[in-house]
């Protein structure tokens, strides 16, 4: 079964409402009994790609909570209601109103890029916030005297000796990069993949940058990638999250991890590419720097640079979720303002 139809099930479950017992227990043997939908889903568990298999998986338990959630919920009305029947209580008077929750925007627009990029074979890697230098910056081609290194950009650790599996000094990730060389040093091409996470650097707190945000990183490794394969994978993911119309270009640029390396800019979602405030009266707003992965970074990682190639791409969240909602103060994603948070209900 395609994701898209477990995405279906689920939102089949979570739209759930009995109006009687009968009607729930039906639909808990549908999805929880033994010849169940979730049983067979689990089952088919060992037919699933390794790559495709952890998205699978999160997505059949995502399935199974909200079916028990709406079981357990009408469960809990219909003993309510027995209750007060048996206790004289009238029926007919209006239920008290109840506030339904939302998803966070950022966790809205996180699951759509995850949703888009695994639509095209891209499945979802994870690491530690707490990362050591090797990973975060050596690894990654930075070198020695680069500016991120310093303590105005990144937030060390101060320890006298790091854990024994890590290599160098400690500090808190600085990109989701890091997740990559993880990847390349544990599995080997052809690799495929998108890295989301929080990240951190030091610097000052304004409508435009903050302390700690959230990425997704990705990238792709096989015999024979070129910066073509690199360029429709970006126009591909720009057309799904902003609409088809929308254009892309690519503006050269430097990266330490990749060569060549560019900025992507797209067609402004605000004024259609005529010119505005937001994107400064040009057309183009940048949402992420990518380019062909450096030779020297494949290597550090074990991978034979003469037999494989791959690029990479990296944008903010908060970037792409400020454009698609036309949001102009990144320090809301972070103040729980209850009035800008209502604005998302129903929108997943």
């Amino acid at each position: 079964m395609s994701n898209n139809s477990i995405h279906t099930l689920i939102e089949e479950a979570r739209s759930f409402s009995p109006s009687s017992k009968e009607e729930l227990e039906q639909f808990r043997l549908r999805f929880l009994g033994k010849k169940g939908v979730l049983n067979d889903l689990f089952a088919k568990m060992k037919e699933v790609v390794p790559e495709e298999r952890k998205s699978y998986g999160l997505m059949v338990n995502e399935l199974k909570v909200a079916a028990e959630e709406r079981i357990n919920t009408f469960k809990e009305q219909f003993e309510q209601s027995e209750q007060s029947t048996d206790s004289g209580q009238d029926l007919t008077l209006p239920a008290y109103p109840m506030s339904s929750g939302t998803f966070h925007p950022l966790t809205i627009v996180r699951r759509q890029i995850i949703n888009i990029f695994s639509r095209i074979g891209f499945n979802v890697s994870d690491g530690p916030e707490i990362e050591d230098d090797w990973h975060n910056f050596s690894a990654l081609n930075f070198p020695p005297e680069h500016p991120a290194r310093d303590m105005q950009d990144t937030f060390f650790i101060n320890l006298e000796a790091s854990p024994a599996h890590y290599k160098g000094p400690l500090a808190l990730r600085t990109h989701t990069s890091s997740i990559q060389v993880r990847v390349m040093e544990n599995q080997p091409p052809p690799i495929r993949t998108i890295c989301p996470g929080r990240v951190y650097r030091n610097e000052a707190i304004s409508a435009r940058a903050h302390c700690f945000f959230h990425q997704v990183e990705g990238f792709y490794i096989d015999e024979k990638v070129s910066f073509a394969d690199l360029k429709q994978t970006l126009l591909y993911f720009a057309q799904e999250m902003f609409g088809a119309e929308t254009k892309i270009r690519l503006r050269p640029s430097y990266f330490p991890f990749t060569e060549p390396s560019a900025e992507m800019d797209i067609s402004c979602t605000i004024c259609k590419g005529k010119g505005c405030n937001i994107c400064k009266y040009t057309g183009w707003v940048e949402i992420l720097g990518c380019g062909m992965i450096d030779p020297a970074v494949l290597e550090n990682c074990k991978i034979d640079a003469e037999k494989y190639s791959g690029f990479a791409f990296g944008m903010g969240i908060e970037r792409i979720t400020m454009l698609k909602y036309s949001i102009k103060d990144l320090r809301i994603f972070s103040e729980n303002d209850v009035r800008f948070l209502d604005q998302f209900k129903g929108v997943r």
